[in-house]
């Protein structure tokens, strides 16, 4: 995780240095605002990832001795293809039009999203679509 911080950490090392060289040239508030969010953007998870990775024992890519076998295997198991965080997303999508056009979305919003929820945790239990 040492060269995912460092990349992090250089990203928002870039972006303190064009946010300090905008304000000086433009002295515009928003734009420098915004620069601001963008190394907090790289700082953040950069600095969490150091933190774990001067913790955690090495691995093989972060190592100058490792290997391609020690890197081989399994990587993880990802999700299958599923309608439900389309579902989930019409819901948050209907729960956010609420706002604009009535509280009355908000039921049919919310029943998405919790039978989103429910159906997305099923199938991820039983390891296949419903």
């Amino acid at each position: 995780m040492k060269i995912e911080a460092r990349l992090l950490v250089g990203v928002a090392l870039f972006f303190l240095v064009t946010g300090v060289g905008y304000w000086f040239w433009s002295y515009e508030q928003s734009g420098t605002v915004m620069l601001i969010g963008a190394v907090l953007l790289g700082l953040v998870p950069g600095s969490y990832y150091l933190w774990w990775s001067q913790r955690m024992t090495p691995r093989p890519e972060d190592r100058d001795d490792g290997t391609l076998a020690e890197g081989a295997g399994v990587i993880g198991a990802f999700p299958s293809s599923s309608i439900w965080p389309f579902v989930m997303g019409m819901g948050l999508f209907s729960c956010a039009l609420a706002t604009v056009f009535g509280t009355w979305l908000l039921a049919p919003g919310f029943a998405a999203v919790f039978a989103a929820a429910i159906g997305y945790t099923v199938e991820s239990r039983r390891g296949g679509t419903i």
